[in-house]
């Protein structure tokens, strides 16, 4: 068997679709691309497939991550345009590579989010995120099944940078550690309402920009890094084929 990671996006009006579509849309588009996927054992025998920190419903991304695995030696440079063209338009797949050691679940420990803020000026939201930074603690309420949670926002937020867009837009930059429950963007922007009374006129809009592990400077490293180096050195290793039986 081998295993293959992939780093993909899910843009536009696609990010408003559930986890649970957006796994159906890739176990259809691997069947269509002639993936030759390995498969669990049992009564109902389903696609190997692990995914890692999927985002939320109603934000977009620049970084997921899956890890599949096939039967056969598959090469990802020639699966990446393949699988993307049987995937809806808004499923984008970024980069394929071959899984090395370690486990990519253990590579990842924060989000770097961009949230554009229409018609909130970038001095009012730099104070106010300077306000979430300075406060100790910050609880929201978050519905869950079980009923409303107050969820401390002010633990998970490591950075919050704000640049000015185009008309009057504010943009807000923040890497959030993923711990448990999880920090969405929406209770940052719930946070950022305790702490200045910021309520934008129009519904954010969030990106997903990159997951991985923290630095000191509070950056995140590239999760597939480990894997292109490690395949690289194989590739090294291995000796030229002859193209002469």
């Amino acid at each position: 068997m081998q295993k293959l990671r992939l780093r993909y996006a899910k843009r536009g009006p696609l990010r408003f679709t559930s986890h649970r579509d957006v796994a159906r849309a890739f176990e259809r588009a691997l069947r269509r691309a002639g993936v030759p996927m390995a498969f669990s054992q049992g009564f109902s025998p389903h696609p190997k497939i692990s995914w890692v920190g999927a985002s939320p419903t109603g934000v977009a991304s620049e970084a997921e991550y899956v890890e599949i695995q096939v039967v056969e030696r598959v090469d990802p440079i020639a699966l990446v345009p393949g699988l993307d063209a049987a995937l809806p338009t808004g499923l984008d797949v970024l980069e394929a590579v071959p899984a090395g050691a370690g486990s990519l679940t253990e590579r990842i420990e924060a989000s770097r989010w961009r949230i554009e803020l229409p018609g909130v000026p970038a001095e009012t939201l730099r104070a106010a995120a300077g306000r979430l930074l300075d406060a100790e603690t910050v609880e929201v309420e978050r519905l869950t099944k079980q009923g409303m949670r107050l969820i401390d926002v002010r633990p998970a937020v490591v950075t919050a940078d704000v640049s000015a867009g185009a008309e009057a837009c504010g943009i807000l930059e923040v890497v959030v550690r993923q711990l448990t429950p999880a920090v969405r963007p929406d209770d940052v922007m719930s946070a950022l309402r305790v702490v200045a009374a910021l309520v934008p006129p129009v519904p954010a809009k969030a990106t997903r920009m990159a997951q991985g592990r923290l630095d000191d400077g509070g950056g995140l490293s590239d999760p597939l890094a480990q894997d292109r180096a490690a395949a690289s050195g194989r590739a090294l290793r291995e000796p030229p084929r002859s193209d002469v039986d």
